[in-house]
């Protein structure tokens, strides 16, 4: 069976193994990996806005932000490092600092002084309200009565 390639899944599986190698060398590195796995985003149109979500899980919403610049929708933040607590015996230790930005340009014209974000569930949805001039408008066709 083919399985189609996923060059995150490969730089993963890299991380993993370089955090290996430290976990098991004699010395102690505080290596600090940002998250590379790409944000999930939909943008889809709903009657006069434009809706995104970005699934963002284990972020408060006080760590994400986002904003609107001409075209494009720019959404970024990061998680609060956990200091590592010498008094624990970590024998496994996967909770990360997350780091994460990702941008898009959008379909359509967006009023973004009038835009909303609600942060639940880990998934952030955006309602950005179409601008005039990025509405359909139907332009009547007419035909030339000559005489």
């Amino acid at each position: 069976m083919l399985a189609r390639f996923d060059p995150f899944r490969e730089i993963g599986t890299l991380r993993r193994e370089i955090e290996r190698l430290f976990d098991e060398s004699p010395f102690r590195y505080d290596l600090e990996l940002p998250d590379l796995t790409p944000m999930p985003l939909d943008v889809y149109e709903e009657g006069p806005n434009l809706m995104v979500k970005a699934s963002i899980p284990g972020l408060k919403p006080e760590e994400v932000q986002a904003e609107v610049r001409g075209d494009v929708l720019h959404i970024f933040g990061e998680s609060k490092k956990e200091e590592e607590k010498k008094e624990r015996n970590y024998h496994l230790r996967e909770h990360r600092y997350t780091r994460f930005d990702r941008s898009v340009t959008l379909p359509a014209e967006v009023l973004s002084e009038k835009a909303s974000a609600l942060f639940e569930n880990g998934v952030l949805t955006l309602t950005l309200p179409k601008a005039e001039t990025s509405k359909t408008r139907q332009i009547p066709v007419k035909t030339l009565v000559k005489g």
